[in-house]
This record gives C-alpha cells, sequence and structure tokens, in this order.
C-alpha cells in the first residue's frame, strides 16, 4: 500500500482581505509551496475558514470545474451567468463547470468553513463549451449507515452531481470510536481529508486538516478512530485518459 501523509504545516497557505479568510491547502498552486503539486484529475483544493464576514470579490475562471463545499456556516455565491446572489448553507454543495469563461464572487460568513476543489476535466474539450453550473442542498445527498460510520455520497456514478472529470467519487464519513475500514479499490486514487477528529491509517496518526494519498492497492483500508472523526474522501483515477493541465503546462 503507497500511503502519502501531508500533515497541515506542510500544506500552502493562502489568505484574503487581510487574514479575514485563511486557508490550508493539500493542493496549492505552484507559487503557493506547499509539498503536493497537482496529480490524477485534481489540480487545487483548499480549505477556507472565515474569521469574519468577507468577500471574495468577482474573479474569472475558465475550463475547470470548480467544486465548493460548505463545511460548517453560510456563505453567498454570485455570478455573471445569473447575475444575482445565490445563499448556500452548511451540507450544500456548488459545481461550476467553467467551459469558456464565468466571473463569480464570494461572501463567507464569520464561523463558516469550505472546501474549494477544482477538477481538471480536459480543457482541451470543455474551454469549448458554455460554462454552467449547479447548487445542490444537503438534502440532496443520500445518507447511508455503514456499521457504526454514517456516510454521505456526495458524487458517484448514481448520485446528483454531474461532471466532466471522469471517474470521479465524493463520500464523507463520520465514525465514532473504534476500529473502521473504508473499502479502496485498486487502480483507483483516493485523497483523504481529516475535516476533524483524530485517527490512525495503520500507524500514521492524523490530526484536523491532515491529508492522505493512497493508491496501488485493493483492500479494507483499516482505520483506528481515537476521537469521533470527519473524513472526506475522493477518488480519481491514476491517469486520466486525456493530458491534464499540469502536465501541458510544463509546471
Amino acid at each position: 500500500m503507497n500511503i502519502k501523509i501531508y500533515h497541515k504545516n506542510k500544506q500552502a497557505y493562502g489568505e484574503f482581505n487581510g487574514g479575514e479568510i485563511v486557508e490550508n491547502k493539500p493542493i496549492g498552486f505552484p507559487q503557493d509551496g506547499g509539498a503536493l503539486k497537482p496529480y490524477s484529475n485534481l489540480f487545487y483544493w483548499a480549505h477556507a475558514k472565515a474569521n469574519k464576514e468577507s468577500l471574495i470579490g468577482l474573479h474569472p475562471h475558465r475550463g475547470f470545474e470548480i467544486m465548493s463545499v460548505v463545511l460548517k456556516g453560510k456563505m453567498e455565491h454570485y455570478d455573471t451567468s445569473d447575475e444575482k446572489w445565490s445563499p448556500l448553507s452548511e451540507g450544500d454543495v456548488q459545481l461550476i463547470r467553467a467551459g469558456s469563461g464565468i466571473s463569480h464572487a464570494e461572501k463567507m460568513m464569520e464561523g463558516s468553513e469550505m472546501f474549494q476543489i477544482w477538477f481538471d476535466p480536459g480543457l482541451q474539450k470543455t474551454l469549448g463549451k458554455k460554462a454552467s453550473y449547479d447548487n445542490y442542498g444537503a438534502s440532496d445527498f443520500e445518507k447511508l449507515k455503514e456499521g457504526s460510520a454514517n456516510k454521505k455520497i456526495i458524487k458517484n456514478s448514481k448520485g446528483p452531481v454531474r461532471m466532466d472529470s471522469e471517474d470521479i467519487e465524493i463520500m464523507e464519513y463520520v465514525f465514532e470510536t473504534g476500529d473502521h475500514n473504508i473499502q479502496i479499490e485498486k487502480d483507483k486514487v483516493y485523497s483523504i481529508y481529516l475535516i476533524e477528529g483524530k485517527l490512525k491509517i495503520e500507524d500514521e496518526q492524523l490530526q484536523e486538516s491532515d491529508f492522505a494519498v493512497i493508491d496501488e492497492v485493493s483492500v479494507n483500508l483499516p482505520l483506528t478512530v481515537e476521537e469521533e472523526s470527519r473524513i472526506f474522501v475522493i477518488s480519481s483515477p491514476p491517469k486520466p485518459s486525456y493530458k491534464t493541465y499540469y502536465e501541458l503546462s510544463g509546471w
């Protein structure tokens, strides 16, 4: 099994508006200086926290699929497609298919947290498409009980989220203390973010905001949960069928 751990202090850091919003980035931009570079069809991943209500002003995107996941609190979104503000609350997900281009702004309320994750769907194809987006409410996602764990399915072949990026599955788990496992499939890369709690993957200790990348195995991955833990898991292809922007850019 190939397990790589990226503790929070090895991730990139960013902020907006003088620290009103702060970010740790398990996958940052090349200039951000974090230990982990883009891989698979994951290009960027930031965990943003708002220390006070703050606005990230209007800015453009092209080509990528940009997923915003509200982990806590509330935020609002504005874009040049609808030209109106729309609210997003805890558990909601937004997916922007940036296509040929769209600009948007985000306002985070004090105490709110969110992921923003950029997926690479093959910019050679998507730059020629009209931009679009969807908002998904917390109640849109299937929730299951697996043993003593609660599982939320955000994206799979049957879920509500429609993406152009190939072979993406996204789950969120809440584990009680004790021993658990997650099914890992060969020929996929698993990206695991510990939102809150404390656990071990085999003998590797993870705490809040730590990140793990696992591949090259098909196994029931053992987890030793020392404190109730909430984790976010993305599985993706080791190598997409298309050249990613990161590969083409030569960074």
